[in-house]
């Protein structure tokens, strides 16, 4: 076996593992209005189980909705009529070999009113306002801790009961756990607030009657937060000891995860973060206990994997987002097919679609499996075109190849990828090559015939006769109309990332926002003389978490980079650019070259003349909605999947026409 310590049997507690994968918990809000299990979760779960993952620990469940839930559509096991529901879940999942714990959750004081309802004020240990949150929490009663502590015991018992083969107590994340072991947070005076021992007693009592409700051998794992890295919070230190306390009362694993709210970006990582990056916290932890200890964090390559357990830093690996991007990890990991593997890229959309449901920009079934259950084999060859070799044309041709046709990609560049081809910052730009060398690899595995530095002519096209023709040009620079424009010294984004223009020692203003636009400003802060960067809001700037563009407006600065903020183009003249502020203040900087950075516009040359010579013409990606890899690959993805409905539904249409 290639990864010999990855597929490894393993244990937690006396409960066997087939291998050492684990798919951590992650909120999906495919729950039912009132937190009950549903069939979409259960699909959602079943293709992991499928895909040959070894733990799979189901999202954070609520076991006090009244003070505790995090969001609306969150699973919960607070009453009894919830645990058939989790037992169909659970034997889902099991049937593949695969064992289910279920994550025990209450949110403290990372809620909010309005999602507990009924002017309900959010709880805590004691009364410290999470920054993030805003909300003042009332400090729990004696009484209602230990009614709490009861609460968790019973949800734990609900799940033996419904199967499970285990639970995970979250004490990560800022979660109410999480408060009680922080010093920052837990300034009781009574028995759980105080001393180090005091502070560890709300996690004792849960875990010890647990232990006492299910028995000994049932697993009990700890989500913990081994650096908060908030100060006063919880550290590397105090975490060990927190540890070695949990061993010492019979916890059976430890899961080492980091920060809180207040320090998000460390929690769900975008893009600019190296892939196990955070490994060190469950190393440190290892060496202070003896039970199992489950590392995570952009773990993406079985090799990287492998070779963690290898080296001795930890007993599990769990991958979160990599089990939303590719259900089949594991399985084509142990089966020697790294190169099939659908990275996640760390692009955070699974995090900001998750209040509708859990979704994924590169797995377009994530979340919607039961709406895409099979492909559906076509009963006679046909050809399609595809012009465009980006992630939209690619998906497309993956999903109609595996359907059965026979596809060709008319590419006008030298390599296929499109715009993800122009992402330069180092760590950033591998993780975008991942999902261009898995489509790359897609294309070659499934015979798709791709022709390179080719014009799609319609001569070109009619030579395959093509049953469908897709039209994914994709998109083209944003330059706004302003006056000044059309000046040579007016740039865009592409003449930098791609070497058009010399700019070196010259004095470039940057107008823009969003990650290509902070990764032009760093490019040419290499190379130019002086760099200013205008931030004006663009669609693609808000597709950045507000962490990200921190800690990426910070790099700029550090590379003395100028940033304005706040600001709109009103000139350009052959010289300088004169900006103008929200109180109508206006500035007026001299510069060689300005870059416009301010996102894409559809490029759609070709629809109106293909359609004169081919039935079936559809546009895809950014030619017809620009702006993100989402739009593109899901689009790319929807219209294969039903190609035949819309032909159909256009003949139809057509035959009614010519009745009328």
């Amino acid at each position: 076996m290639k990864y010999s310590h990855l597929f490894e049997k393993g244990k937690i507690g006396s409960l066997e593992l087939k291998n050492r994968v684990v798919m951590p918990a992650m909120g999906t809000s495919l729950a039912g209005p009132n937190g009950e299990v549903t069939d979409h979760q259960i699909a959602y779960y079943e293709e992991r189980a499928k895909g040959g993952t070894g733990l799979i620990i189901v999202e954070y469940t609520s076991i006090d909705y009244d003070y505790g839930k995090s969001t609306f559509n969150q699973l919960r096991i607070d009453e009894e009529r919830f645990v058939p529901g989790v037992h169909r879940l659970a034997t889902a999942v099991q049937k593949y070999g695969a064992k289910v714990f279920v994550q025990l959750q209450h949110s403290g004081r990372e809620t909010t009113s309005m999602v507990l309802g009924d002017g309900r004020q959010i709880i805590a240990p004691s009364s410290v306002t999470c920054t993030a949150i805003g909300e003042e929490p009332r400090e729990m009663t004696n009484a209602e801790v230990k009614q709490t502590i009861n609460k968790f015991v019973m949800g734990a018992y609900r799940c033996k009961r419904a199967g499970a083969d285990g639970v995970e107590l979250h004490g990560a994340h800022g979660y109410l756990i999480n408060q009680f072991l922080s010093p920052n947070t837990n300034l009781r005076t009574d028995e759980y607030g105080g001393s180090f021992e005091n502070r560890m007693r709300f996690v004792e009592e849960i875990v010890v009657g647990i232990k006492n409700m299910c028995g000994k051998d049932f697993p009990v794992s700890i989500r913990l937060s081994v650096d908060e890295f908030e100060e006063g919070g919880t550290t590397i230190e105090l975490s060990k000891q927190i540890a070695q306390y949990l061993e010492k009362i019979g916890a059976d694993a430890i899961h080492a995860s980091c920060g809180n709210y207040n320090s998000m970006d460390k929690m769900i990582e975008s893009m600019m973060f190296e892939q196990g990056w955070r490994v060190y916290l469950a190393q440190a932890v290892k060496e202070a206990v003896t039970i199992p200890v489950i590392t995570v964090g952009v773990i993406r390559e079985p090799e990287f994997a492998d070779k963690i357990l290898a080296d001795g830093k930890a007993d599990f690996i769990a991958m979160g987002r990599p089990h939303i991007a590719d259900p089949e990890w594991a399985k084509k990991a142990q089966e020697g097919r790294d190169k099939e593997i659908r990275k996640c890229i760390c692009c955070l959309h699974c995090t900001r679609g998750v209040t509708a449901h859990i979704s994924c920009s590169i797995n377009i079934r994530a979340g919607r499996e039961l709406e895409f259950r099979e492909l559906k084999k076509i009963e006679e060859k046909r050809k399609v075109a595809i012009v465009g070799g980006g992630p939209g044309g690619m998906e497309a041709a993956r999903v109609l190849t595996l359907k059965g046709y026979d596809v060709t990609i008319f590419e006008k560049d030298t390599t296929l990828g499109g715009q993800l081809n122009l992402v330069t910052a180092p760590i950033a730009k591998e993780k975008m090559n991942w999902i261009i060398d898995y489509h790359t690899n897609e294309m070659e595995r499934l015979n798709v015939d791709v022709l390179l530095n080719t014009e799609a002519s319609i001569e070109k096209i009619k030579e395959i006769d093509p049953y469908a023709v897709f039209l994914a040009t994709g998109a083209k620079p944003i330059i706004p109309d302003v006056e000044g424009n059309n000046l040579p010294l007016v740039c865009d984004y592409e003449d930098v990332l791609l070497e058009r223009n010399d700019f070196t020692d010259k004095k470039v203003v940057v107008v823009g926002s969003g990650m290509v636009c902070y990764s032009v400003a760093s490019q040419l802060s290499a190379k130019a003389a002086d760099v200013t960067l205008v931030e004006v809001p663009t669609e693609t700037g808000s597709k950045v978490s507000a962490p990200t563009r921190l800690m990426l407006i910070n790099r700029l600065k550090k590379a003395n980079v100028e940033v304005i903020e706040g600001q709109h183009v009103i000139k350009i003249s052959p010289n300088s650019i004169i900006i103008e502020n929200e109180y109508n203040q206006q500035r007026d900087i001299v510069l060689d070259h300005v870059v416009f950075s301010m996102g894409t516009q559809s490029f759609n040359p070709l629809e109106e003349s293909y359609r004169k010579h081919f039935n079936n013409v559809f546009v895809i990606g950014d030619a017809i909605n620009p702006g993100s890899i989402t739009n593109a690959i899901k689009d790319g993805f929807e219209k294969a999947y039903v190609l035949e409905s819309l032909i159909i539904k256009k003949e139809s249409a057509k035959e009614l026409v010519e009745i009328i």
